[in-house]
């Protein structure tokens, strides 16, 4: 049986844990290499990471898709006043052209991304990180610290979904 969490849910803390953040953001720096390990030597990219969801080349353009909101909602969070950030529609997005090219094309996009983003996060002090965002379909907003904790684990978690399906299909 695969797992739809193989490393778990995200786990965020209800304060801001600065030892957290900064591994986080290690993670998020770590990412393009493990994803790109994830993928080497993928006999079948197409195939899906479980049955009826999207497969790997998907799975990987929309690592990107989510990591640029992300790092977009992370300047909106430290520039403006609690800003109400867009949403989009990630399944939608995964049926669009891009989504149909080489998964290299997904990490030239996720490795020049990731250190901009590592570099922004770096910089960030504590007033920063508990700056405010308003995300899609809430009204409280969020310290700007969760981005960082929740978009490493979502790194983390689709590439084990990705090491998962190659296991289990003999990808």
């Amino acid at each position: 049986m695969l797992e739809v969490y193989p490393i778990g849910r995200a786990q965020v803390p209800d304060d801001l844990d600065l030892g957290r953040v900064l591994t986080s953001i290690d993670a998020i720096e770590a990412l393009p290499d493990a994803l790109a390990a994830a993928l080497d030597g993928c006999g079948d990219l197409d195939h899906p990471i479980r049955e009826g969801v999207w497969s790997i080349r998907a799975l990987t353009h929309h690592i990107a898709d989510s990591h640029m909101n992300a790092y977009i909602r992370t300047k909106l969070a430290v520039t403006e006043e609690d800003p109400v950030v867009k949403g989009y529609d990630e399944v939608a997005w995964s049926g669009l052209a891009d989504s149909r090219l080489p998964v290299t094309d997904a990490l030239a996009v996720i490795r020049p991304l990731h250190a901009r983003w590592v570099e922004l996060l770096r910089s960030l002090g504590p007033s920063e990180l508990r700056r405010g965002w308003v995300a899609p379909g809430t009204t409280e907003p969020r310290p700007a610290w969760r981005i960082p904790v929740t978009y490493a684990w979502h790194g983390d978690h689709h590439v084990a979904q990705i090491l998962q399906a190659r296991a289990h299909y003999h990808l």
